[in-house]
């Protein structure tokens, strides 16, 4: 079997890798990319292509699934309390001006 091939993985494995990768799309990384993180994940939670026959099946590992949302943030934390709220604050200013400049062009 060539490097790539798909055909040993289930629909429902392909499927998930699709729908992974539409998050990565819209989240902005490029098609390749995309594909290729979401194929890693699924394969980290299945553990590769599904081989048939009874009693060959195993507990799918959700793990790599849902650190996605976690693995950010810790920079951010690691900043002190002054600093983050300066970043707010500057961030909400950003905001009412960019709403004022949209509200009175139309």
């Amino acid at each position: 079997m060539p490097r790539g091939d798909k055909s040993k993985y289930t629909s429902k494995q392909k499927r998930q890798a699709e729908h992974i990768e539409e998050g990565y799309e819209e989240r902005g990384l490029s098609t390749k990319e995309a594909k290729r993180r979401a194929w890693a994940t699924v394969n980290a939670m299945t553990g590769g292509g599904k081989k048939s026959g009874a009693g060959r099946g195993k507990r799918v590992n959700k793990a790599p699934a849902k650190k996605g949302g976690h693995k950010g943030g810790a920079a951010s934390a690691a900043r002190p309390f002054r600093a983050r709220s300066a970043s707010a604050k500057k961030a909400a200013r950003t905001r009412a001006r960019r709403r004022k400049t949209s509200a009175s062009s139309t």
